[in-house]
This record gives C-alpha cells, sequence and structure tokens, in this order.
C-alpha cells in the first residue's frame, strides 16, 4: 500500500474521493458584498460560525467613487451584525498579507481569490473557490473537495545571488506551461526547500494559481517554525512512499533571472533576452512580492542612484505594519531618493 500525500492526509480521503469538509477559515474581501446578496438569495439570515470568515477590505482601498464606498460601508455593517471578529479595514494590507495572521499548520483555508493559496507557504491547505460556494459555506459551514492528485516538486540546492523565488515559479511555469498542474496539489520537498524564507514561500505558492494548481504547500519545518514563533504540534507532511501523478527536480542554483513576457504568464524568458526592451513603468508590491524582504531587496539596489528618467517606479507594501517597518529601517528614504 502506497503512502499518503499531504491533501490525503489533511482531507483523509484517498485521490478523487469527494468529501465535505468544515473549513478552518473562509476569505473574502472586497466580493464580501456580493456574497452577502448570493447568501440572502440563499435564504441565509446569520452564519452558521462567524469565527471561520476572516473579511479584508483591500482590493478597492480607498474607494473611488460613492458606488465602493457605499458597498464597504455595507461590508462594515454586515461583519458588525454578524459577529465576524477577524475583519481588516481599509488601510492594513493586502488580503493575503493578512492571512499570516491567521494561517496555521493543518488548517482547511479557503477564500474567494484564485491566489488564497499563498497560505500554503504555512502548512496549510488553502484553496480558491467562487463567491457562490463562499455564500453556501457562511450558511451551511461546510463545502465538498474533490482529493486532488499531487505533484512532487523537489528543490536542490541554492539560489544564486541576485536570482529570488519568483524566478524559481517562473521557472517551473515555463517548464509545465499555465495549465501544467490544473486542479493538483503541489507539494514542495527537498533540501532547497529549507533555503528558503516564509517570504520566498508564499511567492511560490501564490504563484502555484498560475499554473493551474488547486493548492501547493510546504513542509512544517524549522523555518515556519521560527515566523511562527513557536514549536509546530500538528504539522501534516506526506509519506515518504506517497504516490505522486508528476514528480520534478529542480537545481536551485541553475536558475537565472526571469520574466515573463507579454502576454501570457507561461511565455518565460531569461533578463538577457529581452535586455535592451524600453521600460516605462515598474512595480514592487501586490500579494506575491510586496513584503519587507522585497523592499529591503530594492531598496539596497537603488540606494545612491536614480531611475532612469522616464521611467515610474512604484512601490506598494502589502501591509500597514511592513510600510511602518520600512519606514523605521530607512527603505522608504532610500526609495523617495532613487
Amino acid at each position: 500500500m502506497n503512502g499518503k500525500t499531504f491533501v490525503e492526509k489533511i482531507l483523509g480521503a484517498e485521490t478523487g474521493a469527494i468529501v465535505f469538509r468544515k473549513p478552518d477559515i473562509v476569505l473574502t474581501h472586497d466580493n464580501t458584498a456580493s456574497i452577502k446578496n448570493t447568501f440572502n438569495k440563499m435564504g441565509g439570515v446569520k452564519v452558521a460560525d462567524p469565527d471561520q470568515l476572516l473579511v479584508v477590505l483591500d482590493h478597492n482601498a480607498p474607494p473611488t467613487n460613492a458606488k465602493l464606498a457605499n458597498q464597504y460601508q455595507t461590508i462594515r455593517d454586515f461583519v458588525k451584525n454578524q459577529g465576524i471578529k477577524k475583519f481588516h479595514d481599509v488601510g492594513e494590507g493586502i488580503c493575503h498579507q493578512m492571512m499570516s495572521y491567521h494561517a496555521k499548520p493543518a488548517m482547511i483555508i479557503v477564500g474567494s481569490d484564485s491566489h488564497t493559496c499563498t497560505a500554503g507557504a504555512f502548512n496549510a491547505l488553502a484553496a480558491g473557490i467562487d463567491r457562490t460556494e463562499s455564500a453556501g459555506i457562511w450558511k451551511r459551514g461546510e463545502t465538498w473537495f474533490r482529493v486532488p492528485e499531487s505533484m512532487k516538486i523537489t528543490l536542490n540546492g541554492k539560489l544564486q545571488p541576485g536570482v529570488y523565488a519568483k524566478d524559481i515559479s517562473l521557472w517551473i511555469i515555463g517548464m509545465i506551461g499555465s495549465a501544467g498542474a490544473n486542479y493538483m496539489s503541489i507539494e514542495f520537498h527537498g533540501e532547497g526547500v529549507k533555503t528558503l524564507s516564509i517570504s520566498q514561500r508564499m511567492t511560490l505558492t501564490n504563484l502555484a494559481s498560475e499554473m493551474g494548481a488547486k493548492n501547493a504547500v510546504f513542509p512544517p519545518d524549522e523555518v515556519l517554525e521560527d515566523f511562527l514563533g513557536e514549536k509546530i504540534v500538528n504539522g501534516i507532511w506526506a509519506d515518504a512512499d506517497a504516490k505522486y501523478e508528476r514528480e520534478i527536480e529542480i537545481n536551485l542554483n541553475e536558475i537565472f533571472p526571469l520574466v515573463a513576457a507579454p502576454h501570457h504568464v507561461d511565455n518565460v524568458k531569461a533578463v538577457s533576452e529581452v535586455q535592451g526592451t524600453k521600460l516605462n513603468q515598474g512595480l514592487i508590491g501586490t500579494c506575491t512580492n510586496g513584503r519587507l524582504e522585497d523592499i529591503r531587496i530594492a531598496a539596497e539596489i537603488l540606494d545612491g542612484k536614480k531611475v532612469a528618467d522616464g521611467f515610474q517606479l512604484l512601490v506598494i507594501p502589502a501591509s500597514k505594519e511592513i510600510y511602518l517597518q520600512m519606514i523605521e529601517e530607512g527603505l522608504t528614504t532610500k526609495l523617495m531618493n532613487a
């Protein structure tokens, strides 16, 4: 008998089985207003479990017109009336960054956003769902899963200077394509995993959706324990003899700087291939790369330099906490002077 994969263990069933499970966290953001309407049409009055819900106002923050502002107030009223405690208002941060305050090993997390899989960095099963399904969970407290096939990605070695987690993701996407992991659970294994910070792991799990994956997950190791500040006692990981739909081995030291060229994420090219292309604007931010680690790197590169004439650089920290730390470390000044 084969051992079990991560997702088979956490869902308690074999690949292909249909199971009903109660998620630990159900994430919604600005779409909470739309989901509330669907919930009401389903006959919903009170959510089944207010402690399940995590609501973050981030996509249209601050609102740019009266309609959006009114939607935000509708969401605030809903949160208050339902007794939802896990609520992050405008200005606190991007929903997937806010999730880092709540996600724990062995949790089942779903969210009405395709990048909910980011929370797999914390050894959780984290997957995106649609709005109707979110409304259904509000009403019932549970949802169904088909236990996905699993892909094992083994990372060996260590990244070279100037190469980052985004390059690993693009390397994989360039290898398998944007649909190469459709509805699969991606597990990251190997000695190279230990060299990756939680921020880097969040980049990798975040971009799993760009290759079609249902979820992506890292082991409950010492790096995660250091981040959480506590010993992990309930982590889940695959058995050594687990069976996988596909296995890939990557030597991190062989990866070089990459870019996804227009107009598809899997149109991956070496930066050297597109050298000389005129750029008008750059962005450091989003749920993929707006963390302190990313901004420190940018500030170090730009310290004492100036961005080119005609080029606009946007820097958007993923949370208020990150922004305040930027100020404290002098990163904001370095970037503003560039």
